[in-house]
């Protein structure tokens, strides 16, 4: 078991996604198995008899990053199905993603769906897009923050337990010291799945800073850690494409630590299989694109919010050798 700090938003959080199961096939309108089309919801059996809606989806994607390309797939899914145009922006500054939030509440859009890496800096223009009475959901980061901005609710991993059932994973392999390599200082949501980590982790844990927009620096940072500390047997990365990354600078540096990651992707999969990857940290990225935008049609036709308020849960869920095909359709 897990040490939670936070197990009851756990509970809160897989209730929450049993009702989101309940009520998806009333909002949709049409079977669950009905085809979608466009983004825009005018394909054949999607939500063409509902009324267009139109909703933003503002992320702090930073460029080539892979991971929210399956955010976006699953957005454009949920769309698709509820006669929604979906307006997709990102931008990895705190101050210019807070930009693109007023450019939305200029646009008059019925929703907004935002990432909350850097909720300081988004908290002011979240706030306007509220009390212009414009619903606003989070996604993926912002979960201590998005109550006391007046979101509607929060859907996304517990990154502290996220951080634990990594540790936890260690354990079980028998490793001794790992480091936790965070591409993106001042993130809320990685940093809090170091100390998750460093929580469980019986052995010794510390944090390694990378550029993660520069997989130079990356590559070299790593190697360079591993170089001069061979007592270090274990990395963790938290995203898939610095996992691979992470992958060259172990043999680069003449490394045996073991390899893990939060954050799957096809490459991530592969590797977990052959057995260059010792587990990943899924919090099933899809169903946080997905489920938020979801939840604007589910407002806008009765008030209905999905958990309550509370956080909505889709992961952590553990991926390793033992229970790679129960996901094997996600990545094929």
């Amino acid at each position: 078991m897990l040490k939670s700090r936070k197990g009851r938003w756990g509970r809160l959080g897989l209730a929450a996604i049993a009702a989101a199961g309940a009520l998806l096939l009333a909002a949709c309108g049409s079977p669950a198995g009905a085809g979608g089309g466009a983004a825009g919801g005018n394909g054949d059996g999607g939500g063409s008899d509902l009324k267009p809606l139109k909703v933003a989806l503002i992320t702090h994607a930073a460029p080539g990053d892979t991971f929210w390309d399956t955010i976006r797939a699953g957005a454009e899914d949920a769309a698709a199905k509820n006669n929604i145009e979906l307006l997709y922006s990102s931008d990895p500054d705190g101050a210019r993603q807070a930009q693109l939030v007023q450019q939305a509440v200029d646009q008059g859009v019925d929703g907004i769906v935002v990432t909350l890496a850097k909720a300081d800096a988004m908290a002011g223009e979240v706030k306007k897009a509220v009390d212009a009475g414009i619903p606003v959901f989070s996604i993926n980061a912002g979960e201590e923050q998005y109550k006391d901005m007046g979101v509607l609710a929060h859907f996304g991993q517990n990154e502290f337990i996220a951080g634990q059932a990594a540790g936890e994973q260690f354990n079980k392999a028998g490793l001794k010291r790992v480091v936790c390599v965070i591409q993106e200082q001042g993130h809320v949501g990685l940093e809090s799945r170091c100390e998750g980590l460093a929580d469980t982790f019986t052995g010794s844990s510390e944090v390694l800073y990378v550029q993660g927009t520069d997989m130079t620096n990356v590559a070299s940072t790593i190697t360079s850690k591993l170089q001069t500390n061979s007592d270090i047997d274990g990395v963790l990365t938290l995203g898939a494409p610095f996992a691979l990354t992470a992958q060259s600078s172990i043999a680069d540096a003449g490394s045996s630590a073991k390899l893990a990651t939060t954050d799957l992707n096809a490459d991530v999969y592969n590797a977990i299989k052959d057995g260059t990857i010792l587990f990943g940290i899924d919090q099933q990225p899809f169903m946080q694109g997905y489920s938020s935008v979801e939840a604007v049609r589910l407002y806008d036709q009765g008030g209905y919010v999905l958990g309550g308020g509370q956080a909505v849960l889709t992961g952590p869920s553990v991926v390793n050798a033992d229970n790679l095909d129960s996901v094997a359709a996600q990545f094929e």
